[in-house]
């Protein structure tokens, strides 16, 4: 089973449920550490609750639904955590009586449902982006420019795009997010963000095709008519 420690920052402030990629694949997931505080509860006593589950189903049964993670407590140290699916945090909470947690659990399923149709819209986008990217990766292999910047036309460009978007290079942006060059940066990004970065690819890919030069694609994307465009 895949361990888990960093979050996918892609979050609504006021909802407990997130998506965070396990197994190279996004899932809405909620925490043991917000299940504990929300149904206040000690955090050991769910974790235990969840550990006597793996007791009682399988293996493979049991990493479908809930997935080791850890935090880092206020005094540094390192203690165990479970996420869990929509499944799993029905089977942990089945158990949970009172009509304060009969609210708490339909508050959850509606940020499940909520949640669970953002990452559509998401999944959707990022299909859409990829038809962009080779139409840009495509481009850029047939200009000059690409021999010009020694193959590394690509990254140029997108810098150029997230600028327009963000207002950030990809270098700055991973920073933000404190992910390393191995991770996909889009999965970071909403669909609303998405969105705009595949908008403005599709207009580089048109004046990279129609032989405009980087210092004039720069000139035009980085112009403040553009910019309002993007927002």
């Amino acid at each position: 089973m895949d361990r888990i420690t960093k979050n996918i920052n892609w979050r609504n402030d006021t909802m407990l449920v997130e998506t965070r990629k396990l197994s190279k694949k996004e899932v809405t997931v909620v925490t043991s550490l917000d299940v504990a505080k929300t149904f206040e509860k000690e955090h050991y006593h769910v974790i235990e609750e969840i550990r006597a589950i793996r007791e009682k189903i399988s293996s493979t049964e049991f990493s479908g639904l809930f997935y080791e993670s850890d935090y880092v407590a206020s005094n540094g140290k390192k203690n165990p955590m479970y996420l869990m699916n929509r499944d799993g945090f029905t089977l942990l909470v089945m158990g949970y009586t009172g009509e304060k947690a009969m609210k708490f659990k339909l508050a959850y399923i509606n940020q499940f449902n909520e949640m669970e149709e953002l990452l559509k819209g998401k999944l959707i986008e990022r299909e859409k982006g990829i038809a962009v990217r080779q139409s840009l990766t495509k481009a850029i292999q047939m200009s000059k420019e690409n021999e010009r910047m020694h193959g590394h036309a690509y990254s140029v460009y997108t810098d150029i795009v997230y600028r327009a978007v963000f207002c950030k290079t990809a270098k700055q942006l991973r920073e933000e997010y404190g992910i390393d060059k191995k991770a996909n940066l889009r999965d970071y990004f909403t669909v609303e963000e998405l969105a705009k970065v595949q908008s403005i690819e599709m207009i580089v890919s048109g004046l990279v095709n129609c032989g405009w030069g980087y210092n004039e694609i720069k000139h035009f994307i980085t112009s403040s008519t553009l910019k309002l465009t993007a927002a």
